[in-house]
Parts: structure tokens; sequence; C-alpha cells
């Protein structure tokens, strides 16, 4: 096994997750198979239980592991399935070590970081390493790993030195190390300045790690005499310190790295030439090229409750954009507060209030995502009511499809006191329920998770024609609550159909963007693109959707835009 480290120096969120994507799309267009590891230090065991403001979203692998959003960046870029030993973070290795230590694994020595914890930090990632994530048996060629964090932050130390011990541990020609440092530009002069770098260099170099390429983000390619000071100053060869700049969309990344043949230094130290070829990335190249010239837009109201930062729907944004594409359509994600379009806000702050509204109705469809808490509930219950009564293509994923099914009961049914025993505990209309078997005093890992089949109750509806007529897809779940069974049958009465259903007929929850790849959109991210630039009719009476694999949750599709049975399609 072969090991390519990618560590990140000066200041967070310079795109180490796309970078470590991106070498991998590289190496994997050489004929290399490729499998990755993120390194989260912090003490959580997993992303489960953090807010999307803190951390992002919470990305969920097929094992039902709850992960950073970086994985998500894997397996889009790579098309691979990683798993929960994918993802090691400080949590899961002190958590391994005390077990062991409890167990008398250790064998009364005395436990300490070194050996123990940095020991069991390089068992787990050549445990990690060897999982096959491609469909293929056996391990990779190459493991890709990414260190989260900044190097130097002292929650990464234990880490840094697990890492430099694992090069000497795995020998000459098996460790590569891409560092990514910030290269600024200071308005005052005009100039790069490379003294950050020299400086996170330094720092590395004092953990034991000696990176073999600099990887410089910033605004502006790298010029020369830049180049030669960082060459001099960190002891790296000019042909390996490679440009990152800022690019119209991430998909050039890769081809960044290739033109600049950062490959080429990676096949060599790994030596890797010999199995390995030119990297062939023409329909990768071409996708970045055609995401560039699009300029009709498809706007897409995205309501939710964590719209201030966008990572928190990041694997939904890149669903959309996925979708978009075929349709040669620019996205455009207008971004509504739910809370917003609510009456107390049209009390406290009437123009926001008329903003909001504005936004949703010139919006070509409308996608309610998941999320907890009652905040912006009844906003996004207005959104519902607006896209149903006015025709207009609408998706709704995980809790967004249980809104739905609120709107729908308040709406048609009349129940005027219906909701979700989440918002209201005391509902005498609990259409939306919590699931038995989950445990409402431990947060982590307690949720249903992961993949899980559902079957097409109804062959011919919009959901099963999208996904190609199948008879069952296995989609990604996340959620405590579902759609209460007994009222299951007076919502499919009044025409409120749940066309899929888990193997025992009575659960439609989950989450189709979790699965979308850029050159496999998800069916339904999909269908909602379609009904949104009025291309639904199109689209389902081809065939060429049909190979499409997609992750799905629940969705309404208007193509007419009513919830009668004929026209309203949930699915989970």
């Amino acid at each position: 096994m072969k090991y390519v480290l990618v560590t990140g120096g000066v200041v967070s969120g310079l795109g180490k997750g796309v970078t470590a994507s991106s070498i991998g799309v590289v190496l994997k267009a050489c004929g290399l198979r490729i499998t990755s590891i993120k390194i989260d230090p912090y003490l959580n065991v997993d992303a489960g239980t953090m807010s999307p403001f803190e951390h992002g979203e919470v990305f969920v692998l097929d094992d039902g592991g709850e992960v950073d959003l970086d994985l998500g960046n894997y397996e889009r870029f790579l098309n691979i399935k990683l798993t929960r030993d994918n993802n090691i973070t400080t949590g899961k290795i002190i958590q391994s070590v005390i077990n062991k230590e409890r167990r008398g694994d250790y064998l009364g020595k005395t436990v300490q970081t070194v050996p123990h914890v940095v020991n069991e930090i390089q068992d787990w990632i050549e445990r990690g390493a060897m999982i096959p994530v491609d469909g293929k048996e056996g391990p990779a060629d190459v493991c890709v790993i990414e260190l989260g964090g900044t190097i130097g932050d002292i929650e990464s130390m234990p880490f840094c030195e697990a890492l430099s011990q694992f090069s000497y541990r795995v020998g000459p020609g098996n460790f590569f190390l891409v560092h990514v440092s910030l290269v600024p530009i200071l308005n005052v002069v005009g100039e790069q300045k490379t003294k950050p770098t020299q400086h996170s260099v330094k720092i590395l170099r004092g953990l034991g790690l000696t990176p073999n390429i600099l990887a410089c983000r910033c605004t502006m390619p790298l010029d020369k005499k830049a180049k030669e000071k960082l060459s001099q100053f960190c002891h790296v060869q000019a042909a390996n310190i490679v440009t990152l700049h800022d690019v119209t969309n991430i998909w050039h990344i890769p081809s960044l790295l290739r033109d600049q043949k950062a490959h080429e230094a990676i096949l060599r130290v790994l030596q890797l030439q010999g199995i390995a070829g030119e990297p062939l990335m023409e329909e990768w190249t071409s996708r970045a090229r055609i995401c560039d010239t699009l300029h009709i837009p498809v706007r897409i109201a995205m309501v939710g409750k964590y719209t201030g930062l966008s990572d928190s729907y990041l694997s939904v944004l890149k669903a959309l954009l996925h979708a978009s594409i075929p349709f040669r359509r620019k996205l455009a994600v207008e971004w509504v507060p739910a809370s917003d379009l609510e009456d107390s806000t049209a009390e406290e702050s009437p123009d926001v209030h008329l903003a909001a509204w504005n936004q949703l109705k010139a919006a070509d469809g409308v996608l309610v995502p998941g999320g907890f808490g009652d905040r912006g509930v009844e906003g996004k219950i207005l959104a519902a009511k607006y896209a149903r009564e006015n025709n207009v293509p609408f998706l709704g994923i995980c809790l967004g499809m249980q809104i739905a099914v609120i709107e729908f009961a308040r709406s048609v049914l009349n129940l005027h006191d219906a909701n979700s025993t989440e918002f209201d505990p005391h509902t005498k209309d609990p259409c939306v329920i919590f699931m038995p078997e989950g445990s409402k005093t431990h947060m982590g890992g307690t949720m249903r998770l992961g993949s899980r089949r559902t079957y097409f109750k109804v062959s011919d509806c919009i959901s099963a024609k999208l996904y190609g007529n199948t008879d069952y897809i296995d989609e990604r779940h996340r959620h405590r609550y579902e759609v209460n069974p007994d009222m299951i049958d007076k919502f499919e009465r009044a025409g409120l159909v749940f066309v899929g259903k888990d193997e025992s007929g009575q659960r439609m929850e989950f989450h189709p963007e979790f699965k979308s790849r850029p050159g496999q959109p998800s069916a339904l991210f999909l269908g909602l693109i379609a009904a949104s630039c009025g291309e639904l009719s199109a689209l389902l009476q081809t065939s060429s959707h049909r190979g499409l694999k997609a992750a799905s949750s629940y969705e309404i599709l208007a193509e007419n835009g009513h919830y009668p049975a004929e026209s309203l399609n949930i699915q989970t």
C-alpha cells in the first residue's frame, strides 16, 4: 500500500479536502485504485452530534457512519463508497485505547500518548486503507490521507507524531506528503508573500514531516520570484511547488494538478511509474468546461434553517449541480431562511418577510432539506403549501418530506392541530412520530442510519420512472422520526400517495443527496431540475435517464403540480 498525506498550514479552510480528492482523481485517471482516509482531531467520536453551524453538514455513509463532509467530497470525486473506519477522530482513538486499557490489553503498562495512542492511530490507518471501497476485491493501490486542522494545532500533535513514525514504518517509496499552504497578496504592496508558508513548513519539519509537494493556495498563479523563494527556504524543488489558484469551479483543480505534473512527482517517489499511465481525464475536464459555459438559470429556492452557511447543505447543493448540468442550466440557489416566511416575521420585520416571499415566488422549484429542531418549521410548512397550491415543483428531504405531510394533513384533511411530536409532543394529530427503536437519551449514532432498501409500491409513478422502472432502490437514511404508520391509509385515501416504502411497508424517509455523483445525478434531483425547467415530461418519455443510479429521499415532483394521487409522489 502506498500513502499520500495531505496537510494544511497557516489557516483552516484552504481546501485540503478538495485537494486530497483531486489528487485521487488524477491518480485514478492514471489507472490506479484509490481509497481515502480523513483524520479529524476533534474529541467527538463522530460528526453526528455536531451542529451544521459548527462543522458543516454531517455526511452519511452506506454503513451508517456519520462523518465529516470531506468524505462526501472523496465519494463524489472518486465514485467510491467509504466506511466509518475511513474517518478517524481523536474520540475514536481515545475510546479504543481506553477500552483496551479496561480489558487489560496493555498488560499493566502505563498507558501513554506515546506509544499507545500513536500506535493506535497507525494501526487504524493501516486497517482503514485495506478496506475495498470501489466495488472490487482486495485493497487499493494508493490511500490518500487528509489530516484535518492546521499544522501547529495542539489537538493534532498526536496525529503528527503518529504520521511521522508511520512514514518510517511503511518505509521509503511508500509515503508522500503534500502540504497545502496559503500564499496571500497584501493589497498595500500587491506582492505574493511567502513568509506564512515558510513558517508553516518550518513547523511541519519540526514535527518530523517533510513535504514532497507544496500546494500553494492563492488568488493568482505563483510568480517566478515567489516560487524561487519558497523553493530556497522550504527545501522543496521548484518543480514540486504547484499553484492552486482560484478557479471558476472546483472541478478544475484536478486539471491544475495534472498540468503542473504533480502526479509525476507522486508516481516517481511512490515507485508507481511502471504500473501507472498518463492521466486520462477527458470526461472530467469536459464537465468542468461545460459548467463554466452554462448561462440559462434554473432557480431553486432552498428553504432551510442553516441558510447562513452553505456547507450545512453541501451534498444537497452538489446534487442540484449534478442534476442541472445534463439540462445545460446554470444552478441559481435562492437561500430562503424558513423563519422569514412566518407571520411573526411579518410583524417584526415586514421588509425581511416580503423579501423572503419574493425569493420563494421567483423560484422555478422549491427544496426543503433535512434538519432538526422547531425553528423555522412553520415557514417550511408555508413554503410547502405555496408549492402545492401553485403547481411549483417541490422536493422535500427527510424533514422536508415530513413538513409536506404535515401541511397536507392541515390543509387537505383539515387536521388543524397536525404536527410532528418533535415539535409538539402533545399534538392531537401526530402525523410524524418518534421511531420506537430510537433513543431519547443518547444522541450519537442512535438514529436510523445508513443504506436501506426501499420498494416501489406504485410502479406507474414519477419516482419509479426516474429510477428506470426498477422494483427497489438502496438509499441512505438519517432520521429519528417517521410518518405515523396509523395515518398512512387516511393520507392515501385523500390522495397523498407514498410510492416507496421499506420492507415493513411503513417507512418512507431517506436522503437522496448522499449518493449523487458528478456523472451520475440523483434520480430525484434530476426530476426536480427537469420539472423546474419544464422538461419533466420529456425526461420521463426518454430512456436516457434509466441508467442513472441515484440517492433518494422523499419527493414531490409536480408536473401538474397538485397533491392528487396521479401527480404527487412521495418517497424516501
